[in-house]
């Protein structure tokens, strides 16, 4: 099978990278702590800080909707639960887009949860009461205003009428880079949630690498500024306003085949491949049908990982904290690497959308992707020569002149270690010790201590199978060490333990069909016995 690279420049005729899926949180800083939740109240003329503030506020702006709902003759979707909204939205945007009418489409209505302020009473005489806040958990209305914008196309902005007034804002990149170059007059193919093919992809490339946080906050400033709101003008005038932060941002690398029998059957290889290194935490086949694993509706069956190839869209997935990684087959003919940022804490980025933010965020996730596939076989050496082999399992020297012990072949210790440096979990966030020794207590199934694994993490750097992330205590697996590690453990796992538990087994073979080279053994065997036998070498 070819590698990765090769397959790409052979067989892709459209690839482009850019963000996806953007979950953008509004919220008000000065109603974030309880003393600023009174100042808010007494810059406003109340001299109490009563509960009530807040009453009146959420009355004017369920009004304020209602008047909103009735200029625009909008209508009111009252989402159930369980029901797919953006489903149920999709009809109203459609028919804004065939008609080219930018603005709210349609309103949703929905009970959700919040962690909103509630106030208490605390002390203090009925002519001038003391009050306390608390945030509670709630189930209150939130209100979807779906939105179709003529630079970003669909879209939805939530907001909850309850304090603090947090709203919600969904975006995609996809669809912004879809209406740039329409403006342009450059014809493009949709995929599903991507392009399949565009006229000029020099400039689609261009075009979605140029999207930045400030198209986001044009569009946050615009709709906002439309919308109802539990902010006055006098509120903004003394400072209070909304700040945005990234909740979630997907960044993608689509790469559309010529033949897609090709890409889909090189990815579903790949994920064979990996299946028995214990490298993916997850390895899921979507299909059109819920899975219920445990309790009393328990989907019955026996479920195990396994390649499917009809009917089934194969995907394998890691985890990294709050964030994801995953790589598809789309539409089955192109290949989809998607990093899913859901904290930007993840990647020591803050969440707040400015600038540096988005760009960091947006070289994470690209970084990520390439991690990804590059992992999945991308530009992968060829196995090891000899000179090669002995050096990962024989002691040696670095170029610093520190002796590295040797990892040696079929050694239990040096067999889980050499998985570990295989394994997948760590492709995004890197290598601790702390994660070491989890990985390794799980292969080797017995106890193993952080002074171990700062005693392997030496080996494995001097070997040159891991690099030190500098500055920091974290290491990367660099291209020789995965390669190293994957050719071993495949080679230990697929090859040496089969074969040698058949020729082990000689008088009593397992099954009635042997591999070849049992067969040949017993032939072999059979033929020596005759010589020794007629040469009376026995006596």
């Amino acid at each position: 099978m070819d590698a990765v690279s090769s397959l790409l420049s052979d067989r892709v005729e459209f690839r482009l990278s850019c963000v996806d899926r953007i979950f953008i949180q509004g919220y008000i800083p000065t109603l974030q702590s309880e003393g600023l939740v009174v100042r808010f109240m007494l810059d406003q003329g109340n001299t109490i800080p009563s509960p009530k503030v807040f009453g009146r506020i959420h009355d004017r702006l369920v009004a304020a909707i209602d008047r909103f709902v009735a200029a625009n003759t909008l209508e009111v979707l009252r989402f159930k639960k369980g029901q797919s909204k953006e489903e149920s939205a999709r009809p109203y945007l459609e028919a804004a887009k065939a008609a080219g009418r930018e603005g709210v489409v349609v309103v949703g209505v929905a009970q959700e949860r919040v962690q909103g302020w509630r106030g208490f009473r605390r002390g203090g005489s009925d002519s001038h009461p003391h009050f306390v806040y608390r945030r509670q958990s709630l189930w209150v209305n939130h209100y979807y205003f779906y939105i179709w914008d003529r630079e970003w196309g669909p879209g939805f902005i939530k907001l909850c009428p309850y304090a603090p007034y947090p709203l919600w804002a969904w975006i995609n990149g996809h669809e912004w880079l879809k209406r740039q170059l329409d403006q342009r007059g450059v014809g493009c193919e949709a995929l599903d949630n991507g392009l399949r093919s565009c006229e000029d992809p020099a400039l689609a490339r261009r075009l979605a690498a140029s999207l930045s946080a400030g198209h986001a906050l044009a569009y946050l400033h615009k709709w906002t500024a439309a919308l109802p709101s539990p902010l006055t003008d006098a509120d903004r005038r003394v400072g209070h306003r909304y700040a945005f932060s990234v909740r979630q941002i997907e960044l993608s690398d689509t790469a559309v085949f010529d033949r897609p029998q090709s890409g889909r059957a090189w990815f579903e290889a790949a994920i064979k491949d990996h299946l028995d290194l214990g490298r993916p935490e997850r390895v899921s086949l979507v299909v059109d049908r819920r899975v219920v694993q445990r309790g009393p509706r328990a989907t019955p069956g026996r479920f195990a990982t396994q390649i499917v190839t009809r009917g089934v869209d194969p995907q394998i997935q890691i985890h990294y904290k709050a964030s994801k990684v995953k790589a598809y087959f789309k539409e089955s003919r192109a290949l989809r690497i998607e990093t899913t940022i859901n904290n930007p804490d993840d990647f020591d980025v803050k969440r707040t959308l400015k600038p540096e933010n988005w760009r960091a965020l947006r070289r994470a996730g690209a970084e990520c992707n390439a991690r990804f596939l590059q992992a999945l076989g991308e530009h992968a050496p060829p196995p090891p020569d000899v000179a090669a082999l002995q050096s990962v399992v024989m002691p040696s020297i670095d170029e610093d002149g520190n002796r590295a012990p040797g990892l040696r072949f079929g050694d239990p210790r040096a067999t889980a270690l050499l998985a570990a440096v295989a394994c997948f979990t760590h492709v995004v966030g890197g290598l601790t010790n702390h994660g070491l020794c989890e990985l390794m207590a799980a292969l080797l199934d017995q106890p193993y201590n952080h002074r171990q694994a700062t005693y392997d993490l030496r080996r494995l750097r001097r070997k040159g199978l891991i690099e030190r992330v500098p500055g920091r205590n974290l290491y990367r697996v660099t291209a020789r060490g995965r390669a190293m590690a994957c050719f071993l453990t495949k080679l230990q796992a697929r090859v040496v333990v089969p074969v040698l538990s058949e020729l082990d087994h000689l008088p009593n073979p397992r099954g009635s069909n042997p591999r070849p080279i049992v067969s040949a053994w017993r032939v072999y065997a059979r033929e020596l016995d005759a010589l020794v036998a007629g040469a009376q070498l026995a006596a």
